[in-house]
């Protein structure tokens, strides 16, 4: 057992994931070593507004370069690569400048259609997050592709340093929600800009540089297709998915229980954070190289989905148990009610844990399609559960529990038919 756990410690794949789980680690140190403080400073109506807009960032940021950044990973030459960061780049600016235009024209009309009323001061800052989080997956996907994994672990501790104890010490003298979100916002871009200054070699390259004609743009975009016309929905999708429980929590009880569900859905992200992204960062390289050569992807998928469940299920067991209690004890009695959303909710986060391998290798199993479909599934049903839940029994428990039962079949159905899907892959292979 001893040579068999050196042999794998001695992996390049393991340890990377090492590398990338160690910086995470201590990132979510900081983070739940601040938070008690940070959620006693400004409660949880604070934390409701910030929640909110967290959820419309979530739908902005993953589309932000039109997911073009995922593939700069895939390329065998560095030359296609600076070339995916380059045309990556521009569509982020465009996105951002689109932004702007339809907000000085449809300022107004946006906040009533969309009842937004409360954040209505904060809207401006939605072309500066499409152009931050364009300009961080970019860098994210150039430190992937030429395995910085440490400059990534580094990037990651600075980043929660600074973030969580900015919060902390202006909240001190101004604990208001408007500190939190600005604060957010700016974090995107800081995250961005250390890694670009960390990385070595540095994707700020001539290539990155030199100028493309429409041409070359159009075979580029072509090319990788699949990412616009595939990725690109399902990530704004997804996050979709993951913010109408908030706005709707929010509507329907105000922004402290979109506070509470906030809070429980980030502390149950943990593990994902921790351990699904670390796999899912050195795990795309992996896979992409794996089935370029021709070896057995489906073995690859199960061995890392099999690691996965069994450093992750702990965790969430012992929300499932102990949640309200918890919450209670480390954030104030004020958050209990949080700790009863995450018990219900930690059900459906496991599996969604547990489907970060499968999720990582959708684009090496040229499987985008499926994956943009099982997440269209997946918003009608978690929609049509969270409304039954409003409506026929006013609980927002019953809602939370009902999307996280239906969410909770969706996940492991994904999981056997993408192993079904990887296995027709090598059979063709």
């Amino acid at each position: 057992m001893k040579t068999r756990v050196e042999k794998l410690i001695k992996k390049p794949f393991f340890r990377n994931v090492a590398i990338v789980a160690s910086g995470t680690a201590m990132a979510q140190v900081i983070y739940m070593a601040l938070s008690p403080i940070i959620t006693r400073v400004y409660g949880p109506e604070a934390y409701g507004l910030l929640g909110s807009f967290v959820a419309i960032i979530s739908i902005i940021a993953p589309v932000a370069a039109l997911t073009y950044p995922f593939a700069i990973v895939l390329p065998k030459k560095n030359k296609e690569a600076h070339e995916l960061i380059h045309f990556s780049f521009i569509i982020s600016i465009g996105i951002a400048f689109t932004f702007s235009v339809i907000l000085l024209l449809f300022y107004d009309s946006i906040i009533n259609w969309l009842n937004l009323k409360h954040l209505s001061s904060f809207l401006f800052l939605l072309p500066f997050i499409a152009l931050f989080s364009g300009v961080l997956q970019i860098a994210e996907a150039w430190l992937i592709r030429t395995k910085q994994f440490r400059v990534t672990a580094k990037v990651t501790v600075l980043q929660a340093l600074v973030v969580q104890g900015s919060m902390v010490l202006i909240g001190i003298s101004f604990p208001n929600a408007s500190v939190l979100i600005y604060i957010t916002v700016l974090a995107i871009g800081f995250k961005a800009t250390l890694m670009i200054f960390l990385s070595e070699p540095s994707f700020y390259h001539q290539e990155t540089t030199k100028r493309m004609n429409l041409q070359e743009l159009k075979l580029l975009a072509v090319k990788y297709k699949d990412f616009s016309i595939f990725r690109a929905p399902e990530v704004l999708l997804d996050a979709i998915t993951l913010g109408v429980p908030i706005l709707l929590l929010a509507k329907f009880f105000g922004p402290a229980s979109a506070g509470f569900y906030s809070i429980g859905y980030t502390v149950l992200s943990i593990p994902i954070q921790l351990m699904g992204k670390s796999v899912g960062d050195v795990f795309y390289p992996r896979v992409s190289d794996a089935k370029n050569n021709g070896e057995d992807v489906t073995r690859l998928i199960k061995e890392a989905t099999f690691y996965l469940g069994t450093i992750g299920i702990l965790p969430y067991i012992t929300i499932i148990a102990f949640g309200p209690w918890l919450f209670s004890f480390v954030f104030g009695e004020e958050w209990e009610t949080a700790g009863e959303y995450a018990r219900w909710m930690a059900i459906w986060m496991f599996f969604r844990y547990l489907s970060s391998a499968c999720l990582t290798a959708m684009p090496a199993l040229s499987a985008q399609a499926f994956l943009l479909g099982s997440t269209v599934v997946s918003l009608i049903v978690k929609i049509f559960a969270f409304i039954a839940g409003l409506y026929i029994f006013s609980s927002a428990i019953a809602a939370i529990l009902i999307a996280s039962l239906a969410e909770t079949v969706l996940e492991i159905i994904f999981l056997f038919i993408t192993i079904y899907i990887s296995k027709k892959q090598d059979q063709k292979n």
